[in-house]
């Protein structure tokens, strides 16, 4: 019997039928056969290709799988996509390369044959139930002219977040979340006016951001108020786990920044307000951490529309004017048809307080005042 034979047999037994029973015939199959290993890999690197051309990218991939399956799962995947890496004949952009610089394949332990057999085929089985996604279609890397030296200070904002984020002294933590957001509003500065003075040509873009549970409609709103705060748009996809944000690329690269910074200074007020509700005797803890998450998320999408609305000068205007329709126009291409949902569950007047509270304290980064020109 072939090695295509039987992975043929086994995917036939297994991937279209989601019962244990049929699971359990594949992994035989395939456990009896060594010589089929090689044409189940080939196989897998083909559903991440099927994958790719149905708008799905690296990170994508990655985030459902973790979401879906467990940690094997994820290394199963992640050994797949830097496998078919070398086979993609399709030019990519900064940020699909960047999520595939990120796709680590360390080999998982390698359990007996059919339980990687049957690792395999629930992988695969995931994959092949992917639906289709809107194509973030990345435009092409700047020319010398056009590229901008970002990318060193993006550099220095994430690592002075992520030192913020895990220092246990509060002093450090302010200290250096403040030289952060000195440089986020210095390079939003220099953005503008770069585009304001040379303009590039450049064309709105797109990204997905994983907005994971639990608390998942707060995080999503509060990744738009950040979006919206940035002249960008969020479209958020509840059922696989993320939104997508249209923008520009210097945009893009803030909203990234600034939602995760908050949502890390978020999660670390909840959970002190929520010690402190404990030790008052309240018990209450999911209705209170979701109460607090919504109003973080509101009063804080209302600090940066605020700030959105006062830091830009009247030279800029027909600039960002500009700007904005363009990202409205490529949003509504990506999504011609989207609903308004309702945010649930907010019935904790205490979490709804101390999240307010939370907010008003946050460090959001307004942008300075822009200069005016002449």
């Amino acid at each position: 019997m072939s090695t295509s034979s039987t992975v043929d047999r086994a995917f036939r037994a297994a991937l279209y039928d989601t019962g244990d029973a049929a699971l359990d015939t594949g992994a035989s199959l395939l456990a009896a056969d060594p010589a089929a290993d090689a044409e189940l890999d080939r196989r897998g690197e083909e559903f991440v290709a099927t994958a790719w051309r149905r708008g799905w990218q690296p990170a994508d991939v990655v985030r459902i799988v973790r979401r879906e399956l467990d940690d094997v799962h994820v290394r199963l995947v992640s050994a797949l996509i830097r496998a078919q890496a070398p086979h993609d004949d399709r030019p990519r952009g900064p940020r699909w390369n960047a999520q595939l610089d990120e796709v680590t394949a360390d080999p998982a332990p390698r359990a007996d044959r059919f339980s990687h057999a049957t690792a395999v085929l629930e992988l695969y089985r995931l994959l092949l139930r992917l639906p289709a996604l809107e194509p973030l279609e990345e435009a092409a890397a700047p020319g010398p002219r056009d590229r901008r030296p970002e990318s060193r200070v993006l550099g220095r904002i994430r690592a002075l977040l992520a030192k913020a984020e895990a220092t246990g002294f509060p002093e450090e933590a302010e200290a250096l979340s403040a030289k952060a957001q000195e440089l986020m509003a210095r390079h939003s500065v220099d953005e503008a006016l770069l585009a304001a003075q040379a303009p590039s040509g450049e064309a709105p873009g797109a990204c997905r951001i994983g907005v994971e549970p639990p608390y998942e409609q707060a995080k999503a709103v509060l990744l738009d108020a950040v979006a919206g705060a940035n002249h960008c748009r969020a479209v958020w996809n509840e059922p696989l786990g993320f939104s997508t944000v249209v923008g520009f690329a210097s945009d893009l690269e803030a909203v990234e920044l600034l939602y995760t910074s908050l949502l890390v200074q978020a999660t670390t007020a909840m959970t002190k307000a929520e010690a402190a509700q404990r030790a008052g005797g309240r018990k209450r803890t999911k209705t209170f951490r979701q109460s607090f998450l919504a109003a973080y998320a509101h009063r804080v999408g209302t600090r940066l529309a605020a700030a959105a609305e006062s830091q830009v000068g009247d030279d800029l205007l027909p600039v960002l004017a500009s700007r904005e329709v363009a990202v409205a126009d490529r949003t509504d291409r990506l999504f011609p048809e989207t609903t308004t949902t309702r945010l649930r569950g907010v019935s904790d007047a205490a979490g709804w307080e101390e999240g307010a509270r939370a907010a008003d304290d946050a460090r959001v980064g307004a942008r300075p005042r822009l200069p005016r020109n002449g």
